[in-house]
């Protein structure tokens, strides 16, 4: 059904579905945090496998860390889908009390640079053990 069938109009629905629209942008960037975390931590596994295949050379260059970062993705992008689903219902609030409201886009930097520092931490944890063997 429509929006403009049995003669009802939802106010500002733009604004709504833009809002929806940028939620579920949200949940798909958590879910993939999420599976990235846990790809890393199986990455780690990996490691460890390659390192006892070459007689256990690179044994203890091989970081256990992996396991670590892997959680730390995964409660990434849990705290993703939960901001992502506060910001979704307060701006919902927002949108139909129709009052003027100023952005506040400290939610998203403070976001942004964890991952941003799970990124750098990733790529150390990689880099790290071909750099020792």
């Amino acid at each position: 059904m429509g929006i403009w069938e049995c003669g009802h109009v939802i106010p500002q629905y733009n604004d709504h579905a833009a809002n929806e629209r940028t939620y579920l942008a949200w949940v798909r960037t958590g879910i993939s945090i999420i599976a990235f975390g846990f790809v890393l931590e199986r990455f780690t596994l990996f490691l460890h496998t390659v390192s006892e295949s070459f007689g256990g050379k690179m044994s203890q260059a091989v970081s256990h860390g992996g396991r670590e970062a892997g959680l730390a993705m995964v409660l990434a992008g849990l705290a993703a889908l939960v901001l992502a689903t506060w910001r979704f219902a307060a701006t919902s609030r927002k949108i139909s009390s129709q009052q003027p409201v100023a952005y506040d886009g400290r939610a998203v930097l403070v976001l942004g640079g964890v991952v941003i520092a799970l990124a750098l931490a990733l790529v150390y944890f990689v880099v790290r053990p071909m750099m020792a063997g």
